[in-house]
């Protein structure tokens, strides 16, 4: 699924010249979930962002289901981000004067989907996340962990080829975190669904397939996880 070779990311800090990533390459099989973790600034975003095509490397190649990413124009980029994956970040960003459900069909229509099936894909994604039953609900009438489950569905609600999650527990109390962890597990285990996760939390990147930590922008260790764990948490 993704082949990362000789990965760089350089950032110039005025005068100064700050290399985030230094020289990466591993690879992401189909339906694994794959936790990133290290201390603040050890490149954990940097990294996610150069996958994910939401930033371009410095150097090195990355290629996802064989494209390789640097053939793409702008415009293909964008339209293969779109098409093939999905985003949950800290901040759930969701539209305050619109439902949970409205919020998830809006993403929908922004893809040229008609309202009727927008509709019905925007519930069974709510669905699979447990908030059928908070369809009618304005954000601001959902706890922040329900918010988070929402920001799920409108990620997954076009069955994406990849999840990408950055810190998504960051906000939450350790109840909510549980919950969107445990859902996270039933998609890669459902939809065979490829999951690469940012966390600073080691007890959450357990429940991952594998961990790759990063330290000042290199790979320190890349370990393929015991599920024990996770199977405790299924």
């Amino acid at each position: 699924m993704i082949q990362i070779k000789n990965l760089v990311k350089k950032f110039q800090m005025g005068e100064t010249e700050l290399i985030a990533l230094k020289n990466l390459s591993f690879e992401i099989p189909t339906g694994q979930f794959i936790a990133i973790t290290g201390r603040s600034g050890a490149g954990k975003s940097t990294l996610l962002y150069n996958i994910s095509l939401l930033d371009i490397p410095t150097s090195g190649d990355i290629f996802l289901d064989g494209q390789d990413i640097a053939e793409l124009t702008d415009h293909e980029r964008v339209v293969y981000r779109r098409d093939n994956f999905g985003f949950i970040f800290q901040d759930y960003a969701l539209l305050p004067t619109l439902t949970a459900k409205e919020n998830v069909v809006l993403s929908m229509l922004m893809q040229g989907i008609d309202k009727k099936t927008a509709a019905k894909k925007a519930e069974e994604a709510l669905e699979k996340v447990e908030l059928d039953d908070k369809f009618d609900n304005l954000p601001n009438q959902l706890s922040g962990g329900q918010q988070q489950r929402v920001s799920i569905a409108r990620s997954i609600v076009h069955n994406p080829k990849i999840l990408f999650a950055d810190e998504p527990t960051a906000n939450l109390d350790s109840e909510s975190s549980k919950t969107i962890l445990d859902i996270f597990l039933r998609l890669n285990k459902n939809a065979n669904l490829t999951i690469v996760m940012v966390t600073h939390e080691k007890d959450y990147a357990k429940l991952a397939d594998r961990d790759i930590e990063l330290f000042d922008g290199k790979i320190i260790t890349d370990i393929a996880q015991k599920h024990m764990a996770r199977i405790k948490n299924m």
